[in-house]
């Protein structure tokens, strides 16, 4: 999506139940590190089920303008040749990540520990995102910021050393991208590089790092073991591998959440990554009474998948803890449709994230909630529902603020609402998403522009 892409509005409105089966894109996540990885490994990587979002597209461009040879064999297929570790070379253009953050993020932490300069840039989203969090350790990992906007934000241009400086690193917050850049510069530092962090954050780096051939030593830390303390031996010699993308549990949680709320529906979910780190909505959703179940658990990319057969469920509010977080980050606006439509108080606790993402969604999910007639209120970092079990009032326009996240829960709401639901633009949900619209229109949902 272009800095001045034309809005693209749709509408949602209730009909038929849902019923049939689909496989949701490839996890955006694996898919960022898969390009990622494949450039700095020497050989070739082959990639089956990539995202190809424009996210994910992002990635790969940037990937190849740092010099790795990156070629689409097909649907979801392909092939990187890897440059290895120091192996980069600086680009001839802007780095334009669109409205990537985490590919913006996971790269910084690439040229941040290559002897390499790059110019990163995006479009009004990824401007207005903070970016101090990532470049705060990797200027004490030798990384020079040579220019910058306004709060540390894109476009900036990094520079990075010959080698990386080894540290020890506390994250200040529960941030897998904080995590992930620290270990991605890390690569290059003569010497062992720890990150610290006090609630486990998504662990898709250290599991792909193992599986490209570097040596990464998780062990739990601080009270009750709810953190981590991840420690990757730098300067190893990352091999290139095949990766099969699990399907994205960010992206089931759409259709999964519509079929638990428009009476009647009954989905199946294809490939549905089961990583502990990632079903933080299907645990909260189980405790809500959902009827979700796991069938056909196998193993894919390293990572243990499932289909989830989903049936129209009563939900129940209940209270989500803080400590849940970092397990559903992406996923507290479909929650919060979710419970829209339970019987009672659903409590969401320390949503302080979701201020620093695609847009502030607290208050992208607020404005959409009072939009549609939900009652709803903020209180400090925590988000309350108050449902009655009923089908949400709907019939308003919710702004998306340029967050693929917003506009398809707020389409979720309006296929289950009383009145149809509008959201201003649906442009951007191809970064995530692609097939969105015609997924859900093949399981019987009325969505149209």
């Amino acid at each position: 999506m272009s800095h001045d892409s034309t809005p693209q509005p749709l509408t949602a409105a209730p009909g038929t139940p849902l019923r049939g089966r689909l496989r949701p894109p490839g996890d955006k996540s694996i898919s960022h590190r898969a390009m990622i990885l494949g450039l700095l490994s020497q050989g070739e990587t082959r990639v089956e089920g990539l995202l190809e979002g424009d996210d994910v597209l992002r990635t790969a461009a940037a990937a190849k303008a740092l010099g790795a040879g990156v070629e689409r064999l097909g649907a979801g297929r392909w092939r990187v040749r890897g440059v290895g570790i120091g192996g980069l070379g600086d680009p001839a253009d802007v780095l334009d990540f669109g409205n990537a953050g985490t590919g913006s993020r996971l790269m910084m932490g690439v040229v941040g520990g290559q002897p390499v300069t790059a110019t990163f840039d995006g479009d009004a989203s990824l401007r207005s995102r903070p970016m101090r969090r990532i470049l705060d350790p990797l200027t004490r990992m030798g990384t020079q910021v040579l220019a910058e906007a306004e709060g540390g934000r894109v476009p900036l241009t990094l520079r990075g050393p010959k080698e990386a400086i080894p540290i020890t690193y506390e994250t200040p917050a529960a941030s897998a991208q904080i995590k992930s850049a620290v270990l991605l510069a890390g690569l290059n530092a003569p010497g062992v590089t720890t990150v610290i962090e006090a609630a486990a954050t998504r662990d898709h780096t250290e599991r792909m790092l193992r599986l490209f051939g570097a040596t990464v030593v998780v062990e739990p830390h601080g009270p009750g073991g709810h953190g981590r303390k991840v420690a990757l031996t730098g300067q190893p010699t990352l091999r290139g591998t095949d990766v099969v993308v699990p399907a994205d549990p960010s992206s089931a949680a759409f259709p999964l959440v519509a079929a638990l709320i428009v009476p009647g529906s009954d989905v199946v979910i294809e490939g549905v990554m089961m990583n502990p780190l990632r079903i933080g909505l299907i645990t909260t959703l189980l405790e809500m009474g959902a009827q979700i179940e796991r069938v056909a658990e196998r193993e894919e990319g390293g990572e243990t998948v499932a289909d989830l057969r989903v049936r129209a469920s009563r939900l129940t509010g209940v209270d989500v803890p803080a400590e849940r977080a970092p397990a559903m980050i992406d996923e507290y606006p479909v929650l919060a449709v979710a419970a829209s439509f339970a019987e009672g108080r659903t409590r969401m606790n320390g949503l302080h994230e979701l201020r620093v993402k695609e847009s502030d969604r607290l208050a992208a999910v607020a404005a959409g909630l009072a939009a549609n007639g939900v009652r709803h209120a903020v209180e400090g970092d925590d988000l309350v529902v108050e449902g009655d079990g009923a089908a949400a009032p709907g019939g308003g326009t919710v702004a998306t603020h340029l967050d693929h996240r917003i506009a398809m829960a707020f389409l979720v709401l309006g296929l289950a609402a009383r009145n149809p639901v509008t959201v201003d633009d649906g442009a951007m949900i191809a970064t995530s998403f692609p097939s969105f619209l015609p997924t859900m229109q093949a399981l019987g949902g009325r969505i149209e522009a």
